[in-house]
């Protein structure tokens, strides 16, 4: 079973999702320490002057875990839903999913990050990019332990045979420890991928999948790994 183990993130880029199609089962990664000015709680979109963050408040405090981190302003969801709205409303396929991204951004008062932030990923994993892959919870196996032998409890606990670490990990896995608990262990790199059809050139790639799906619709997963099978 290949398994992938990461933090849940704010209307992730494109790659986030490659990497959830590349394994059987994706643990979000949610019972660790909360970090600040990180993909969590914010991410990019296009407008006609540039990149623009949308960024979930939060506060600044690290002392807490993901899943603890709670949303007491909700004035957020109104003001990212008009940034949204005012800056793809002429994409083409911004009609098709508009009542959609409405219903999550205005039809419910979200209270936790990571909720919000598991919740949005699995819609467009699964509703709108025809993903199978099976969504867990590492809350849900009360592992101990820590850093990477964290990792591997899960893992076993999970029944994965084969963990694929973002390729940031290669900084601090040790292969090693891996091999030694009979995990076989892949970095997943990222390739160069194509452009797309975007709003508001020069093309930038660093920014969320929604940018992607309003411009380019049901042919967004070609744009992702489509392309790489054809």
């Amino acid at each position: 079973m290949r398994v992938a183990i990461i933090q849940s993130s704010y209307i992730p880029w494109k790659g986030y999702f490659d990497l959830i199609r590349s394994v059987d089962t994706f643990v979000f990664y949610d019972d660790v320490q909360f970090t600040t000015r990180d993909w969590r709680t914010r991410n990019k979109i296009k407008t006609a002057n540039g990149a623009q963050w949308l960024t979930i408040p939060v506060g600044n405090k690290t002392d807490r875990l993901i899943h603890e981190v709670k949303i007491e302003d909700h004035s957020w969801q109104r003001k990212h839903w008009a940034s949204i709205v005012h800056n793809y409303s002429r994409a083409p396929f911004f009609k098709q999913y508009e009542a959609l991204f409405r219903d999550i951004y205005l039809g419910v008062e979200w209270r936790s990050l990571s909720e919000f932030n598991q919740h949005l990923t699995r819609v467009i994993a699964t509703e709108l990019l025809g993903l199978k892959t099976e969504f867990r919870d590492s809350r849900e196996f009360h592992v101990s332990g820590r850093k990477q032998d964290r990792l591997i409890e899960l893992l076993r606990c999970i029944g994965g045979t084969h963990y694929l670490s973002g390729p940031s990990a290669r900084n601090y896995i040790d292969p090693r420890q891996f091999e030694a608990s009979g995990i076989e262990l892949t970095f997943h790199d990222y390739p160069p991928y194509p452009e797309y059809p975007q709003l508001y050139p020069p093309f930038e790639h660093a920014v969320s999948v929604l940018d992607l799906l309003f411009n380019v619709g049901p042919t967004a997963a070609h744009y992702i790994w489509g392309w790489r099978e054809e």
